[in-house]
């Protein structure tokens, strides 16, 4: 679920209920139109459009109070947002009514439109105060029928009757008006019913989540500071190692001199998992990026000239194609170079000799398009869902490559994701993969 505090939810529903209010305006001078001037219905047109035009003021008005409200100590704002709210669902009523003298009173079928305000209510309010709006909705509606019945104000008839025929006789107002009253009572109560429940689990979850939140920020603050540690004692075993291996403290038999170099390639297996690891948990931590521009062609360059030389020892062509229009980007040019990097070493890993592996950049409705193609040996379809995961390696890369530390993919997208942009996968197996990389233009950044 998304996390937001009490307020941010409340001010979301909030302005769910203004975009909602457009549309009813919309509705509104449509009806009004179609009524009067194609159906010759003699309804109060220019009631009706002045009744809009107040409903877009305020409508604007309470996007503008909206807009202002969050932001504030959390529980200012609740209030304020809660306030809104409330103020937003009275006028409403009050509009309606004043909609409903101007188009034929309570003999307009559109009178059901306060039991969907009661659920509106009932989802934006607790219950008390949803039972407060239903109460004033019923009093609009008993002051409506009153006034009209006794001529105090006009009543405008959508059939030929008059208000002194069959729609104001006694019986026939007592009935309707008290069933439609009952029936608003009884919306509040089923829906607010629902709504308190799914407010105290939403309540449960977002307090969950955060609770999540806080133990994953704690256990990779202890991972890194572990990892730290590990790195910096594996680096002092490398060295004692080199030197031994070395010679510097006396020559070495066959037999030393294999299980000393066994050990160094583990403890440089070992390096380049912690390193990872550690560069893994350094992202995850890290609130955001120290960003500037920078040329994506010179990025793509150097991450090229770190390739060559493993490309080179698997006799595998390298080839890149730029589209000309793309080169400025805007971010961290140090993260973005690395995730490059991993992608293409990646690549000429599990691309067999004699291979190819091509890097391209071009610009698309996205964004900018970085695509890394090679012909190697794919990954298994049930596999490629996961490959994003961290220490997840498919069952034929651990063939190839038994040491591999299944970071490198976790770290890109890690570092595609703080960019804001987004990576997949396409793959078949036994005949190669190409990775998509779109990154969002410095205008979509800005």
């Amino acid at each position: 679920m998304e996390q937001l505090p009490r307020d941010a939810r409340l001010a979301k529903r909030a302005d769910w209920l203004i975009r909602i209010r457009w549309i009813a305006i919309a509705g509104v001078v449509i009806a009004t139109f179609v009524a009067y001037r194609l159906m010759h219905i003699a309804v109060g047109e220019k009631a009706l459009y002045a009744v809009a035009a107040v409903l877009a003021g305020y409508n604007a008005a309470f996007l503008v109070l909206l807009r202002r409200g969050v932001g504030c100590e959390e529980e200012r704002c609740l209030k304020a947002v809660h306030r809104i709210v409330m103020i937003q669902i009275s006028l409403d009523l009050v509009m309606l009514t004043i909609l409903l003298h101007f188009s034929g009173g309570i003999e307009n079928p559109f009178v059901v439109f306060f039991v969907f305000h009661m659920v509106i209510a009932s989802i934006l309010l607790p219950a008390r105060e949803s039972y407060l709006q239903a109460t004033l909705a019923a009093l609009l509606l008993v002051v409506l029928v009153l006034l009209e019945g006794r001529g105090l104000i006009p009543h405008y008839c959508l059939g030929q009757e008059s208000a002194e025929d069959v729609h104001y006789t006694g019986w026939f107002v007592a009935v309707r008006v008290g069933v439609l009253a009952a029936t608003l009572y009884i919306v509040v109560y089923l829906a607010s019913s629902i709504a308190t429940q799914l407010r105290r689990q939403e309540e449960v979850c977002w307090l969950a989540n955060s609770q999540l939140q806080e133990k994953d920020k704690i256990k990779d603050e202890y991972v890194a500071r572990v990892t730290h540690d590990i790195k910096g004692h594996l680096a002092a075993v490398q060295s004692c190692l080199e030197i031994v291996q070395n010679g510097t403290l006396g020559p070495l038999n066959e037999r030393q001199s294999e299980f000393v170099g066994r050990a160094m390639t583990r403890t440089e297996t070992l390096i380049t998992f912690v390193r990872a690891l550690l560069r893994l948990t350094q992202i995850r931590l890290a609130n955001q990026y120290e960003v500037g521009e920078y040329s994506l062609r010179q990025i793509i360059a150097n991450a090229m000239a770190t390739a060559e030389s493993r490309a080179e020892s698997k006799n595998i062509r390298l080839t890149t194609s730029l589209d000309h229009t793309t080169d400025t980007l805007v971010g961290n040019s140090t993260a973005i170079e690395e995730m490059v990097a991993n992608l293409l070493l990646n690549a000429i890993k599990y691309t067999p000799e004699n291979g190819s592996v091509a890097v391209r950049a071009l610009d698309t409705d996205g964004g900018v398009q970085i695509k890394i193609e090679e012909t190697g040996i794919g990954i298994p379809a049930a596999e490629l869902p996961h490959v994003f995961d961290e220490f997840f390696r498919a069952a034929n890369a651990r063939k190839v490559e038994r040491d591999g530390t299944g970071l490198g993919l976790s770290i890109a997208r890690q570092i595609v994701k703080r960019h804001g942009g987004k990576i997949r996968v396409d793959s078949t197996e036994g005949k190669g993969t190409t990775f998509y990389v779109t990154l969002p233009r410095p205008q979509a950044q800005a």
